[in-house]
């Protein structure tokens, strides 16, 4: 496995799903890695030490200093090949979002070199909770890895968004996060965008597409697999997205072209798959709208800011960046017009001539035009395969302007 002989220090933090991390300790030391554990003053109402250092087989630590011995935090987070926190509480993540350091947990984090990784857990209120969202996005700011919840049971007996990803999950993660320094795109961050985006016209009713997201989530999927730390804006999509990609998801093309213009500037590879709905309804009525008397509802439509052409205009020396056409006509022409237009590296072609591609399916074709003269054209097949061959193509760009 790819975990073994490596440095794995786990924070603890105040959550009932600490139980679930003596089993994810119990599964890294039976990989083979070597296991700190440190906790919050809090941590150990939840989840006695004495049970993490029977598993880990190492002292736990969470005071900065017990007597006359003093737990050197510096040390600690440069120790590491990965800092993992899990549980990361609503309440540790709001320290570490502002960077307060009242226990030894927080001045680890902040000292430490190593990557940080965190598995949140909370009620799903919390999860939603503004304020949260907002730290969440700031510690990704930060270069940190947030691992997506899971829906489910909660403490508090609700059914919803916040549970802690389950220990076989975080395994995995970190058996690809360590996987083998010969992938190419290891160092390298990967945005991408997918899906539809529903534009709503009232609480009930919304302007939307075909589209289900599985190209770009199979371009994400590939673009993980590759090394690169990777992450997906989804629109409203059913399809689920492996733990290892950090998925945020949105239901408005306003709220990914937000998004997507906030990391878009510290992302090497930049891949805009999404069918963004080009308008949106000017006002949204906040009641249903009924059926009146008139045979006609006019909706007056605005237009919707052009993620792929924002992106282009701030593309730095270095970044790549590669967006699609769905076209009905004049395709070719459509497309590379689009490549110049938008600033973008390379356009994918999606022609809704094309039997078995597109919106919905598990198949594609599509041709590949870039700048200088580059064109190739990629056979029907499955979009897994697609995507291999897109991100080989985006790799070869990458590595030969470095």
């Amino acid at each position: 496995m790819n975990i073994t002989g490596k440095k794995i220090l786990v924070g603890v933090t105040g959550s009932i799903a600490a139980y679930k991390t003596i089993l994810l300790v119990r599964l890294l030391v039976k990989t083979g890695a070597e296991v700190k554990v440190i906790m919050t003053p809090s941590a150990s109402s939840f989840a006695s030490p004495l049970v993490f250092e029977t598993l880990s087989k190492n002292p736990v630590l969470h005071e900065i200093a017990d007597g006359s011995q003093w737990s050197n935090h510096v040390m600690l987070g440069r120790w590491a090949d990965i800092f993992l926190i899990a549980p990361a509480s609503c309440n540790s993540i709001s320290k570490m979002a502002a960077g307060i350091c009242d226990n030894l947990l927080m001045a680890v984090y902040l000292s430490a070199t190593s990557k940080i990784l965190l598995a949140p857990a909370m009620d799903e209120d919390m999860w939603h909770h503004p304020t949260t969202k907002r730290n969440i996005e700031t510690l990704r700011s930060f270069g940190n890895i947030v691992l997506p919840t899971n829906n489910g049971e909660l403490a508090s007996g609700l059914f919803g968004e916040g549970r802690m990803a389950e220990p076989e999950e975080i395994i995995s993660f970190l058996e690809n996060f360590f996987t083998t320094k010969s992938k190419k795109l290891i160092g390298m961050k990967a945005l991408i965008t997918a899906g539809p985006t529903y534009e709503a016209i009232d609480p009930v009713r919304f302007i939307g597409n075909h589209s289900s997201g599985k190209m770009g989530i199979e371009i994400a999927k590939a673009m993980a697999e590759a090394g690169a730390e990777t992450t997906l804006i989804l629109g409203p999509s059913s399809i689920l997205v492996p733990t290892v990609i950090n998925t945020i998801r949105v239901t408005s093309a306003l709220e990914m072209y937000n998004i997507a213009i906030n990391l878009f500037p510290n992302s090497d590879l930049a891949v805009m798959a999404a069918a963004v709905a080009d308008y949106r309804p000017a006002s949204i009525s906040e009641e249903k709208i009924k059926k009146g008397n008139d045979e006609n509802l006019n909706i007056e439509l605005v237009k919707n800011p052009d993620i792929l052409k924002s992106c282009g205009a701030m593309k730095k020396a270095g970044q790549v960046l590669m967006g699609f056409a769905l076209e009905t006509n004049n395709e070719k022409d459509n497309a590379i017009k689009k490549l110049y237009e938008k600033n973008a590296d390379f356009i994918v072609l999606n022609s809704l001539r094309d039997l078995q591609s597109g919106f919905g399916t598990d198949t594609n074709k599509v041709t590949v035009f870039g700048k200088d003269g580059f064109e190739t054209s990629l056979s029907l097949q499955q979009k897994s395969q697609v995507a291999q061959q897109l991100v080989e193509i985006l790799t070869a760009k990458l590595l030969t302007q470095e």
